[in-house]
């Protein structure tokens, strides 16, 4: 949910660092840099708004070609956002203050591994052997020396492989797909149609790669609520700061989803990405894992 409500995939949102290759690494002479931030973006003007009970509709004018259905998105961004402050927001600030730092950060660790297998898959279909090999040696290493994944040993020396995101709306992008118009949607949250097909393409790998337990409604609904928690958590900061300084929070972050994007599948390609991002993030001090 809190990747919803930023308007990426959390990991989008918080990429990973740069990492030196070890040793043990697989030579990748195209690797793709770290996960980078987005291009700036243009000052958005505060929009007007009209209060029709609990939800606010913003007056906008023609919607723009990016987002041909921004007056739905809006409507949906603002129930999203509605849910968050009275459900979303308090679960995750009850959870950080009763679970200890070292618990939630194995519970992060945990589900950051789950996503390896289509990170793997997806190195693969875009002939990034290296780093896929990478992924692989991550994977086991956190299995194994990480106690199941509870502990991100693979990013620490002298391994040093940190967690890359990847996914078939990335693969897509990087053979040419466009990204085809905006969407903002419960449980998606900011996405395109291509990335929409991709993110459900994502969710299908573990249970076919592991089979059961990761088949089911009981697996699929535990799974989703660990993630929007832990998610919201991640993003705290994020979100308050586009909420509290944003002329117009729905622009903004629709502008931080698209241009972050647009910057990572530039990355595969070996681009150069710009330093600054779309939407200007508080700097954040996370805890130490």
């Amino acid at each position: 949910m809190a990747a919803v409500l930023a308007g990426a995939t959390p990991d989008a949102a918080a990429p990973a660092a740069v990492a030196p290759v070890p040793a043990l690494a697989v030579a990748d002479a195209a690797a793709p840099p770290a996960t980078p931030g987005p291009p700036p973006a243009e000052h958005v003007p505060p929009a007007e708004h009209e209060d029709h009970g609990n939800i606010i509709v913003s007056a906008r004018g023609k919607p723009p070609p990016e987002d041909p259905l921004q007056n739905l998105n809006l409507q949906s961004y603002e129930v999203v956002q509605a849910v968050d402050k009275a459900i979303i927001a308090p679960t995750a600030s009850a959870y950080q203050k009763a679970v200890p730092a070292p618990l939630r950060h194995g519970v992060h660790n945990m589900l950051v591994t789950l996503e390896e297998p289509t990170v793997f898959v997806n190195f693969l279909l875009q002939h990034r052997i290296g780093k896929a090999a990478e992924t692989l040696g991550r994977t086991v290493i956190n299995l194994t020396l990480g106690l199941g994944g509870l502990i991100d040993v693979a990013k620490r020396k002298p391994f040093n492989l940190p967690h890359r995101v990847n996914g078939f709306g990335y693969t897509m992008g990087f053979y040419g797909v466009k990204s085809g118009p905006y969407l903002f949607l419960p449980l998606f949250g900011s996405t395109s149609v291509r990335d929409l097909a991709g993110r459900i393409l994502d969710m299908g790998i573990l249970p076919r790669a592991a089979g059961k337990p990761f088949k089911g409604t009981y697996w699929t609904l535990g799974y989703g609520a660990g993630r929007s928690i832990d998610d919201r958590v991640e993003l705290d900061l994020v979100l308050t700061d586009i909420r509290e300084n944003s002329a117009d929070p729905y622009i903004s972050m629709k502008k931080r989803y698209l241009n972050l994007r647009q910057a990572e599948i530039d990355a595969l390609h070996g681009k150069a990405v710009p330093k600054k991002p779309a939407v200007e993030p508080p700097v954040l001090v996370p805890e130490p894992k």
